[in-house]
């Protein structure tokens, strides 16, 4: 048997996104890994139930076997077997992001030997991880750049704590990723957004969100219409909620958000701003991707067939993680440098990163 690569998950950030892209590497590269000492300075150390989730999603989409896989567990080990095609389901049964569960499952279905379908369920608009409206608005467009296909069929929203929300993603295989070039912002083209309550919430506070992120927007960017939709979910939602996510795009294809989330004892005009002021700050340091895409990106960048470069402001704590571990487990290597051109701000920075250009063996 071949050696289990060894993963310190107290490192760095040390939370669930080193089990992410450890467990989406270790299916594609076909070794096995196993990851001790996970989420060792969280007020709750161990697996929680949407981390176990997530790498029983991956077992079974490869075909492979977990040990240590439990509720509170500080150690696990997966043992990959080959990527099937197919549908597989992922359930936590708690408000654990959807968003997140596709963030593991979705580099690894690229791999397999025909079409995939994931569903995901639990939360769609939940705290501390990618809304689902993000995923589809920002991330969809953005990782397509890399030669990935898929759909997002967002069947029922659900919020904290009860979850309950449910997306169908349809992904299609690749023979390998081609690297992207994102190094040109551009001219902020277009403001838009969606403003949204859920449940016994008064439809008022979707419109007061809306108001006080369009003036905030406003005193900044003044030659743009701020287009924030403002909607009560009947149907489709499952609990109450409320929320806001802002988006920007640029002339050169470049996508940003701000997004916020209403908590109990919250005023809704704070919500806004919160969510404008994200986006502002996201649009000012001159990159290409937010600082909630930055992340997202390393383990593509890894896979691909050559050189990656992107555009970034501050590098977070999350991308220095990812790129941490995308290094141990592949051959890939990643250099981050000041950007120096006239546009970039003080903090400016760009991802360079040589790929490793793993192909598809059923192609």
């Amino acid at each position: 048997m071949a050696a289990v690569v060894e993963m310190d998950g107290s490192i760095m950030e040390g939370g669930g996104q080193i089990l992410r892209v450890s467990a989406a590497l270790s299916c594609i590269n076909g070794a096995s890994v196993r990851i001790n000492k996970i989420r060792a300075g969280r007020s709750t150390p161990g697996l929680r139930p949407q981390h176990l989730s997530g790498l029983e999603l991956v077992r079974d989409i490869c075909c492979g076997t977990l040990e240590g896989a439990s509720v509170g567990s500080t150690e696990v080990t997966l043992i990959p077997g080959k990527i099937k095609a197919g549908n597989h389901t992922a359930d936590p049964q708690t408000a654990g992001s959807v968003g997140l569960l596709l963030q593991v499952s979705l580099p690894c279905a690229l791999y397999a030997d025909g079409p995939s379908e994931l569903c995901l369920k639990g939360g769609t608009n939940a705290d501390m991880a990618p809304q689902i409206d993000y995923t589809i608005k920002v991330f969809k467009p953005i990782v397509e750049k890399f030669g990935v296909h898929f759909d997002c069929d967002l069947r029922m929203r659900g919020y904290y704590p009860k979850g309950g929300g449910e997306v169908v993603v349809k992904v299609n295989p690749v023979s390998e990723l081609t690297p992207v070039n994102m190094i040109d912002r551009g001219t902020i083209t277009k403001i838009y957004g969606r403003s949204f309550v859920a449940g016994v919430l008064p439809y008022k506070l979707a419109k007061d969100m809306a108001l006080t992120a369009t003036r905030h927007i406003r005193r900044e960017i003044k030659d743009l219409y701020v287009n924030i939709q403002t909607l009560q979910e009947k149907d489709m939602a499952c609990g109450s909620g409320n929320g806001i996510i802002i988006i920007a795009e640029s002339s050169t294809g470049c996508i940003f958000a701000g997004s916020a989330l209403g908590k109990k004892g919250v005023y809704a005009d704070k919500v806004g701003f919160e969510a404008a002021e994200m986006l502002l700050r996201n649009i000012r340091h001159n990159g290409c991707v937010d600082e909630f895409l930055q992340d997202q990106l390393i383990l593509f960048m890894a896979l691909a067939n050559g050189t990656s470069r992107i555009r970034t402001g501050p590098v977070t704590l999350h991308t220095q993680t990812a790129i941490h571990v995308a290094e141990h487990l592949t051959q890939a290597k990643f250099t981050v440098t000041k950007a120096e051109d006239e546009n970039a701000s003080n903090d400016t920075f760009i991802i360079e990163c040589q790929g490793v250009g793993v192909s598809n063996p059923h192609f």
